[in-house]
């Protein structure tokens, strides 16, 4: 992973070639403005309670004006079929740094360079969701706890490759138990993987420790309770190689991967090509799939930010050029 301070660099590039563009006309400051009655119904469809004309409904009503401006620069590039889209969502009245410091908080070790083999004869797409071993999109919520969601998507969809009935197990308890990572203020899928390798504890399902969107104290369960533990787990970076990146993908299962995810604050849909840096690695996913058939090829990625993002919760990602450095950080688990 890089190293320096890698959101200074995004919010300077962006400003330097955003802002010039709308120092313009009035009719085009109309353009993003947002009115009162448009702010309105954001906080309605979003159920938001600010109350009228106070200091935050100022400032959150300019977030959404600011956002407008986001989406312009970056709807720029979508030029081809395909191309992402950015608008107004649930994450539209968040400043930039309160949408990192809130949901952007796994860090990626690094990880050595992949020296396998490709895999050859890979099908032309392929997506785990198909062999229905991949849970329901979850919802992390106000906490910085991807890392976790990650981590324990990939378990529970091992696990049900190997012939074990899906459930979901429990994030909760790798929030509150991983005791060298962070709980909600962050953490490493490499940390929580080699915590729950060198310990061998078991995974319970998520029905007995449910997911409360902040840390909590560990609840120790005895040897002699039922749950999934982890054996082993790779990790590679696959910078240069998604190719071989998809066969580790069809042969190991979904795949716990640490992406830049600055600008999916305003991400609606579609491929994303363009503008998603691989500078500093920020928020941990679960790469289910890929689609190579048409012109752009695509990873298919489940994020832990509810159906109501992106593609009902997944985000597609062009496969080569390490978009959103999808490839640096690439963990496998074995059950």
């Amino acid at each position: 992973m890089r190293g320096g301070h890698p959101y200074l660099v995004v919010v300077v590039t962006v400003s330097t070639l955003l802002f010039p563009l709308f120092v313009r006309s009035g009719e085009t400051e109309k353009k993003f403005n947002v009115s009162a009655e448009d702010f309105d119904s954001f906080t309605e469809k979003f159920h938001r309670f600010y109350k009228v004309n106070s200091e935050e409904f100022k400032s959150r009503h300019l977030n959404v004006q600011n956002s407008t401006k986001r989406h312009a620069y970056l709807n720029s590039f979508s030029t081809v079929p395909q191309s992402a889209e950015y608008g107004i969502n649930r994450f539209s009245d968040f400043s930039q740094k309160e949408f990192r410091d809130l949901f952007l908080r796994a860090h990626a070790d690094r990880a050595p360079l992949f020296s396998g083999l490709k895999t050859e004869g890979l099908p032309v797409k392929f997506d785990w969701r198909d062999k229905v071993v991949v849970a329901p999109v979850q919802n992390q919520e106000a906490c910085g706890s991807c890392w976790a969601f990650s981590v324990v998507g990939a378990i529970q969809s091992v696990h049900a490759i190997g012939g074990s009935q899906l459930q979901q197990l429990s994030v909760q308890q790798v929030l509150d138990c991983s005791f060298r990572n962070k709980g909600c203020n962050g953490g490493s899928t490499y940390q929580a993987l080699d915590w729950l390798k060198q310990t061998r504890v078991k995974l319970v399902p998520q029905s007995e420790y449910p997911y409360k969107a902040e840390t909590g104290i560990c609840h120790f369960f005895s040897q002699s309770h039922g749950g999934v533990s982890v054996k082993n787990f790779t990790a590679h970076d696959f910078s240069g190689q998604e190719e071989a990146m998809m066969g580790q993908l069809v042969e190991r299962g979904p795949l716990a991967v640490v992406v830049d995810a600055v600008s999916w604050q305003d991400y609606l849909g579609g491929v994303i090509q363009h503008h998603c840096s691989s500078q500093h690695s920020n928020h941990a996913v679960l790469l289910v799939g890929y689609n190579t058939i048409g012109d752009v090829p695509y990873w298919i990625v489940q994020n832990s930010w509810g159906t109501a993002w992106g593609n009902e919760g997944y985000v597609y990602i062009k496969i080569g050029g390490n978009v959103c450095g999808i490839a640096d950080y690439v963990a496998a688990v074995f059950l």
